[in-house]
């Protein structure tokens, strides 16, 4: 019955308008996070960007949370609304995270792990942005919205096979670069892999919703 009351009201559309500004902020974040880990003198210059990103991804959770308050009618729970937009929020903040221990330590090498890595949060960005396109019309969406998803899912287990082969190397290599470097490079592999389980989130949260409304 509550299926067939939410299939017959109308929707507010503001709210998917919102999810896609969210997770445009996770592809543009991504983007910049990647292109900092080439390393080089524009490292700061990418750093401030995704810093930048962080804070349009934070107007667009604030304007979801007020509209949550003020609408009769959402598109689907509001528990739901306000868990998929933490879940953004939660995967730039990760980002910002990651950007701000670069620039603490003053970082401008990054090792082909650390590449990698962001390689896999450009993938991880663009099949969210795409999941959330989705979800005005998720029942008709749904096999595509599971499958992106699981792809999402199988990203976070080889980001983690790569976190190891890094922290391997990492730790071959601390007799030469010291403690101090393994410690850095420790917390950025750290860091980026957080990245990538903040996606995961994300996916889960999708998956949750689907479920709820199939």
């Amino acid at each position: 019955m509550m299926q067939w009351f939410q299939a017959v009201m109308p929707k507010n559309d503001r709210f998917f308008e919102l999810f896609n500004a969210h997770a445009q902020t996770l592809v543009d974040g991504a983007a910049a996070l990647r292109s900092m880990l080439e390393g080089g003198a524009r490292v700061p210059e990418f750093c401030a960007e995704v810093s930048r990103h962080e804070h349009a991804a934070d107007d667009v959770a604030r304007e979801v949370l007020l509209a949550v308050r003020r609408s009769f009618i959402t598109p689907f729970d509001r528990s739901d609304i306000r868990g998929l937009t933490n879940s953004l929020d939660d995967t730039i903040d990760q980002m910002h995270t990651t950007a701000k221990a670069v620039t603490l330590f003053e970082l401008s090498e990054f090792t082909p792990a650390m590449r990698e890595l962001g390689d896999i949060c450009v993938e991880a960005a663009r099949l969210t942005a795409e999941a959330v396109a989705l979800l005005p019309q998720m029942q008709r969406n749904s096999g595509k919205l599971n499958e992106l998803t699981e792809q999402v899912t199988r990203l976070e287990s080889r980001s983690d096979d790569i976190h190891d082969v890094g922290m391997k190397a990492l730790f071959k290599a601390q007799d030469g670069q010291g403690a101090m470097a393994f410690i850095i490079g420790q917390e950025m592999y750290s860091d980026l892999e957080k990245v990538v389980d903040r996606f995961e989130d994300v996916a889960n949260r999708i998956s949750g919703i689907l479920v709820e409304h199939l």
